[in-house]
């Protein structure tokens, strides 16, 4: 293949050019990724609590414990009575120390009494 000799080179530009998009695309991926754990976690947060609840013990401990250590920050468990706890933790953001919103979660187990 013979080329123009105002052409060479071209190829590069054009991945220099779309270097940022896949930048940007690869965060966007990753911070779903990110949201999707948060959101997964928050779940299992709230059962943790809610059987830690159920059997009167102190339910934020419980719910802490299952968390990655990211996750803990601003972690918020609060009772609802009845074996209920409702767990709100914040979405952290891929770049910098942010959040981008907070999920809830709750769960129930049904008080044991001794």
């Amino acid at each position: 293949m013979r080329t123009r000799h105002g052409e060479r080179g071209q190829a590069t530009v054009e991945l220099v050019g779309v270097l940022p998009l896949l930048a940007i695309l690869g965060f966007a991926v990753w911070q779903g990724v990110v949201a999707g754990q948060a959101l997964w976690m928050a779940g299992a947060a709230a059962r943790a609590a809610a059987r830690a609840e159920a059997i009167g013990a102190d339910p934020a401990p419980a719910g802490r414990a299952v968390l990655p250590p990211r996750l803990q920050e601003g972690l918020r468990v609060r009772s609802v009575g009845d074996g209920g706890v409702r767990v709100t933790l914040r979405i952290p953001a891929v770049v910098g120390d942010g959040a981008l919103g907070t999920t809830t979660a709750g769960a129930r187990f049904v008080p044991q009494t001794p």
